[in-house]
């Protein structure tokens, strides 16, 4: 701890009263360098968890947690498999499903889409699908009625609105004298959804699961069963226990198996990032270095006297160190402050620069969603600040023990 003498003189050094002012410059630049790198990494890496909190609730809002399906895309005795996994522990609601791939074609343009059998009060209790919807409405699926819900970038694509019709074709064929010609059929758009997420607005598309079985030749059958868990983070375990239970022989999947990738790379590129903002903040650090070596030159015959006073080498070194800890001390909490400020309000900066300049930010096609999202957690805000701060610190050591080790005799010679 700092006496009050060695916390006076250590801010009196701070405040270069020579007419330069050159050292109280580098010591401000310094201060500026390590509040920046703050800020930066608060608000980069609070991005990043924005960003993959944003498209984890998206991807939860319209797939299930996880699903059971058979080897071959086609489970006959579904009915039993959906008993003994309702009476699993942690598994809230089951739903059958028929899902395939297609083209849907509208009046301006063709679009390959995952259609998505379901019945639509099955599927209320296993996503949030039903909260999407901007127009029309899921419970308008009917069997044989031959109904679809679609994205909202799936409509714009196609061309077409509410109560329009669209011809889906499916891969299953049929022989004709002509050859193997696609099955199709004509739908009518009874609902429209956004979801905020690219990848589902532009190619999802939801019919009844009996219109779908037809589609696909599934009889009775249906592709496998969705599933809705308590603890989403366990859904692979849970699901796996219900597989179990119900004799093996199937295909078992998650949310997090399915955009393992995906989220995979979002740690990496986490990762990466403060490693490469962390070089920053030692930089900035470290020019506290250069900040104390130049006072050290500076105050030589200061410190000489006070040597000669009676200062002991302790005291010295306690004075540089303390002079360097207040500019880390600083820096620190200024970037933490204004991190945290722009952090906090970065959404609306963001649409205000995008208004402004005319510019898009994020890009829905490729980032999945199509603003700029920010989640500060208290855990990389104390992560940052305190690397920040020890390297601030151990930025000090060597000034201050270059400064213990002052001669007074030699200092004062040429005095």
């Amino acid at each position: 701890m700092l006496s009050p003498i060695e916390f006076y003189i250590a801010t009196r050094h701070l405040r270069s009263r020579n007419r330069s002012r050159f050292v109280s410059f580098i010591a401000l630049i310094s201060l500026v360098g390590i509040a920046l790198s703050v800020a930066v990494l608060i608000i980069v890496l609070s991005v990043m968890n924005g960003f993959e909190f944003e498209v984890r609730q998206r991807i939860l809002s319209v797939v299930s947690h996880g699903s059971i399906s058979g080897l071959d895309g086609r489970l006959e005795d579904w009915e039993v498999l959906n008993e003994i996994s309702s009476s699993q522990a942690g598994i809230t609601a089951t739903a059958p499903f028929v899902s395939g791939q297609g083209m849907l074609v509208g009046s301006e343009g063709v679009a390959g889409i995952e259609m998505r059998g379901i019945d639509p009060a099955a599927e209320a209790q296993i996503s949030g699908v039903i909260d999407l919807i901007t127009e029309g409405g899921l419970d308008r699926l009917e069997s044989r009625a031959y109904q679809i819900v679609i994205g909202q970038e799936l409509a714009n694509r196609l061309g077409v609105a509410l109560g329009e019709k669209v011809v889906l074709l499916t891969t299953q064929g049929s022989i004709t004298p002509a050859g193997l010609m696609p099955r199709m059929r004509r739908f009518e758009v009874a609902g429209i959804f956004y979801a905020g997420m690219y990848e589902f607005d532009r190619s999802l598309a939801y019919v009844h699961i009996d219109d779908a079985a037809r589609l696909m030749r599934l009889g009775d059958a249906v592709t496998g069963i969705a599933i809705a868990v308590d603890k989403p983070m366990q859904a692979r375990e849970t699901l796996r226990n219900a597989a179990r239970a119900y004799g093996g022989g199937v295909y078992v999947t998650d949310w997090t198996r399915q955009h393992a990738n995906f989220f995979r790379s979002i740690e990496l590129t986490k990762t990466i990032i403060f490693m490469i903002l962390l070089m920053v903040v030692a930089v900035a650090a470290f020019n506290i270095v250069s900040t104390l070596v130049m006072v050290v030159r500076e105050k030589s015959a200061e410190i000489a006297i006070l040597r000669s006073m009676g200062a002991s080498s302790r005291s010295i070194l306690l004075v540089f160190v303390g002079q360097g800890t207040l500019i880390g001390l600083a820096g620190t909490l200024i970037g933490l402050f204004c991190g945290l400020i722009i952090a906090f309000n970065l959404g609306g900066i963001v649409s205000f620069i995008e208004t402004v300049f005319n510019m898009r930010f994020v890009a829905p096609d490729i980032y999945f969603i199509s603003e700029l999202p920010s989640q500060v957690r208290i855990s990389d805000v104390i992560q940052i600040c305190t690397v920040a701060f020890v390297l601030a610190m151990l930025a000090t050591v060597y000034p201050a023990l270059r400064a213990a080790a002052t001669n007074p005799a030699e200092a004062l010679r040429h005095e």
